[in-house]
């Protein structure tokens, strides 16, 4: 139970936070393109769904400035797993409607206006910024609008849209558990300059992290240095007990860098994106080493619901890094068919599946052991729209894999 005081500061930080959100979506280290290196990956069983078919929108994100094609390719790759492999939907075979946008109003309304005329009965977002545009759109038509992880204040709140993660949001909350249970009682987040993300998370973070008696302050770093290392010195100069950083990979390099001449020895808190390949091979794996991890998903190991990740991905999109984005795709898609277990047989109208999203209790959530989502306004009031503040936290190995892995709500 956080205390009274904070109420109003994470209602206003929750709108506010949105703006940062896209921060926890990152790729996670990609070792290979072979998801068998990753663990095991099992034979899928054969059923078929007969049932009435039931239409799904799928918003993909290709040929424009931000083109993830491997994220859409995952989803596909769920509904050919659900229609073949799994019975469907409840029984209903899926009939999807992909539509590619190009992160722009213009494409984004275009692909709203296209689910509402093919009449899709809901529509999945594995990741967008577009959402304050699309959300207006299919509410008016009565269609559930369900993403990954808000990135606007309209997903958030707005009725008719439903995040499945709590994004920054449970990042922050997360990280604030985990930096109270290892008594930390200095915490630093060091964040770019670009947007207005860096003010958001510092109207945020206070709210999450002041009532675990933990002072947390953020450093902005800004983006046209080529060594950050002066600007991260100063800002530890407090000898905190732990750091994150939040930004993208390019980001990651930068403060990594800066941090091993800077504070080689303080507690790392590490997003998706500072796991990746790309920042491994820049600062070596040695960087991340012992860091704690924060993740929406696990790709390594034997948990079942791991191996069936890797599984779908390896029979239906082959080409596609399991390592990578595509989780998006997955974990959205896949909720769906979790939450559509309920549903009756004949045809599913819109209404029918909104029914679904809002009484679904503690589903789980595709690939993320512990980790469950319930839609009913109560995961955090403040932003009703969100389903769910939990996440994994992971300590990092000396190979990168991620290890010990538990679920914090």
């Amino acid at each position: 139970m956080k205390p009274p005081q904070y109420a109003r500061r994470i209602a206003r930080s929750a709108l506010v936070a949105g703006t940062a959100g896209a921060l926890v979506l990152g790729t996670l280290t990609a070792c290979s393109n072979d998801a068998t290196k990753d663990g095991p990956t099992t034979e899928l069983s054969k059923d078929a769904a007969t049932g009435e078919p039931i239409k799904i929108g799928l918003l993909g994100a290709s040929g424009g400035a931000v083109s993830v094609p491997q994220v859409a390719k995952a989803g596909e790759a769920v509904v050919k797993y659900l229609n073949g492999n799994a019975g469907g939907i409840n029984g209903h075979k899926i009939d999807l409607v992909l539509c590619n946008q190009q992160e722009d109003p213009a494409s984004a309304t275009k692909c709203a206006n296209e689910f509402v005329e093919k009449k899709v009965s809901v529509v999945a977002v594995p990741m967008t910024s577009q959402g304050a545009v699309m959300v207006p759109v299919l509410a008016r038509a009565g269609i559930p609008y369900v993403t990954h992880s808000a990135v606007s204040p309209v997903e958030m709140g707005a009725p008719g849209a439903f995040a499945l993660s709590g994004g920054t949001l449970a990042l922050l909350s997360g990280q604030a558990q985990t930096a109270a249970k290892n008594g930390v009682k200095k915490f630093t987040i060091l964040i770019g300059d670009s947007g207005d993300a860096a003010a958001s998370v510092g109207q945020t973070a206070p709210a999450f992290f002041k009532p675990a008696g933990i002072d947390v302050k953020v450093v902005t770093i800004p983006s046209n240095v080529a060594d950050a290392t002066p600007q991260i010195t100063a800002g530890l100069a407090d000898k905190p007990g732990a750091v994150t950083i939040l930004g993208d990979t390019r980001q990651c390099v930068s403060a990594l860098k800066a941090l091993k001449t800077a504070a080689p020895d303080v507690p790392r808190y590490l997003i998706p994106s500072c796991l990746d390949k790309t920042v491994t091979d820049a600062v070596g794996v040695d960087a991340i080493e012992g860091a704690k991890a924060f993740t929406s998903i696990l790709t390594t190991g034997d948990d079942p619901s791991v191996v069936k990740y890797r599984s779908i991905l390896a029979a239906y999109a082959p080409d596609v890094d399991p390592n990578g984005l595509a989780y998006l795709g997955y974990q959205v898609m896949m909720s769906l068919g979790e939450v559509g277990a309920t549903l009756p047989a004949g045809p599913i109208s819109a209404q029918q599946f909104t029914t679904a999203l809002k009484t679904a209790k503690d589903v789980p959530f595709p690939a993320a052991p512990g980790v469950t989502f319930t839609c009913n306004g109560t995961a955090f009031p403040q932003a009703p729209n969100v389903c769910s503040m939990g996440l994994l936290v992971s300590d990092v190995g000396a190979d990168g894999k991620l290890e010990n892995s538990v679920a914090v709500k």
